[in-house]
């Protein structure tokens, strides 16, 4: 059974219209819209195309804490063009860069911003940080926060995501011409929980790790996103949870609305003096 969608349901705003977008105006798209596309072409489709977002997730308003944090940190060492201690600490022969962009940067759903005229789109990311070595070549930073047991493992699928969005910020500032070192570092914040006592405060222990970029993938992704946006909705992606989800959900609303017009039409041939009994479905 299929339901239509009422457009207050639907997003109308920043959606790829392909009989506009392909004639001379540009399409913004960000970097973690290139990394759902990257998960899910069909859910990349529904959102960018057809304006069905997915389930907005709750704030990490402590994560977003140490992040305001850790660029209070860095800051005063831009202003002063010195070493933070931290860098120092891991022989990192550079410092926080000055640009008179650095806040526009960082600011959110404003970013570095490249136009790609191949795909006629507008490129955007927001950096946490960037550095510069003393041969001045920048080096992209970010800043991550969690609290896990024993050391940070890098082998999963979220940091799979941090490594591309890494990659992303490098092959941006290229385009706009600076010189970009490959290598990035990740400032990680882990929360310790083997203190005696919470005492109104977190400590964390911060590492930094280094990290080669590579971006020769991130190019013919973009093509690949063109083509999908200007093509039909992609199949079901059954290694993506959402699409499960709204396949199984849809499955059982189909089964259970066959399922009530198979006993209401049963109830309709008794008799009619017979009072009917509430239906009751599971």
């Amino acid at each position: 059974m299929r339901y239509h969608i009422p457009m207050y349901f639907r997003r109308v705003k920043n959606l790829y219209n392909p009989a506009l977008h392909n004639s001379g105006e540009p399409f913004k798209l960000s970097r973690s819209k290139i990394e759902n596309f990257t998960r899910c072409p069909r859910c990349f489709y529904l959102d960018r195309r057809l304006g069905i977002d997915q389930p907005s997730m709750p704030a990490f308003t402590l994560n977003s804490a140490v992040d305001a944090l850790l660029k209070k940190e860095f800051d005063i060492h831009r202003s002063a063009g010195t070493v933070h201690p931290l860098m120092k600490h891991y022989g990192i022969d550079a410092v926080p860069f000055a640009h008179p962009m650095m806040n526009e940067w960082r600011e959110n759903f404003v970013g570095i911003q490249f136009f790609h005229r191949p795909s006629n789109f507008i490129l955007t990311g927001a950096v946490d940080d960037i550095w510069k070595d003393k041969d001045g070549n920048l080096m992209v930073v970010d800043y991550k926060a969690t609290s896990v047991n024993g050391d940070i493992d890098w082998n999963s699928e979220w940091k799979q995501a941090y490594r591309r969005q890494l990659e992303i910020y490098q092959w941006l500032l290229r385009n706009l011409g600076h010189k970009v070192s490959n290598t990035g570092y990740f400032v990680y914040a882990n929360g310790r929980k083997d203190k005696e006592a919470f005492d109104g405060k977190l400590e964390f222990k911060v590492e930094i790790f280094p990290y080669q970029g590579n971006g020769d993938w991130i190019e013919p992704v973009i093509m690949e996103i063109r083509q999908c946006l200007n093509g039909s909705l992609p199949p079901i992606n059954e290694k993506c949870e959402f699409c499960i989800y709204r396949k199984s959900a849809a499955e059982v609303e189909n089964k259970t609305e066959w399922s009530k017009e198979v006993i209401i039409k049963k109830r309709s041939k008794k008799s009619a003096a017979k009072e009917p009994e509430p239906i009751h479905l599971i």
